[in-house]
């Protein structure tokens, strides 16, 4: 079975989402559907029906956590020696050659990415071009408007 890498962060952020989904949402859900079954018949109960459609995204969202945990590859980057190269989980500034504009990205798995707190993907075009270069490389990169050249100015295993 494929692995997928994720760092220790996302990991955790993970369980803890699994953990609040299991003892918090899923018990909350279980009492919405006891009190809206009190309410009589069930065909026309608007709120049994929310709440089943609840039930059904939770555990959705459960049995898809537990899949992405069993099918993980944890990567730590903080308990590697740091050789100035571009890796999973490494975060990078780059320098923009046109712009001389600098860029902070760490790279991360694909559930983890949020390019608005500047993580982002393993699997996307800026991250394909800078892994396995070093510092003080300059990379070209294929971008929606064209090529772009950048700089990297620093390699961090944070």
């Amino acid at each position: 079975m494929a692995q997928y890498p994720m760092t220790a962060h996302g990991a955790e952020l993970l369980r803890n989402e699994l953990n609040e989904l299991k003892s918090v949402t899923r018990p909350r859900i279980i009492e919405s559907i006891a009190e809206a079954r009190e309410h009589g018949d069930l065909k026309e109960n608007a709120e049994y029906h929310a709440a089943r459609e609840q039930q059904s995204f939770c555990e959705g969202r459960i049995q898809d956590i537990e899949a992405k945990l069993s099918n993980a590859q944890i990567i730590d980057v903080t308990k590697m020696e740091n050789n100035g190269k571009v890796i999973f989980g490494a975060t990078v500034t780059i320098l923009n050659s046109e712009t001389d504009k600098e860029t902070r990205y760490r790279i991360v798995g694909d559930d983890e990415a949020d390019i608005k707190n500047n993580l982002i993907s393993v699997n996307s075009p800026i991250a394909r071009g800078l892994i396995g270069k070093e510092l003080d490389d300059v990379v070209t990169i294929q971008t929606p408007a064209g090529p772009k050249e950048f700089e990297i100015i620093e390699v961090e295993y944070l």
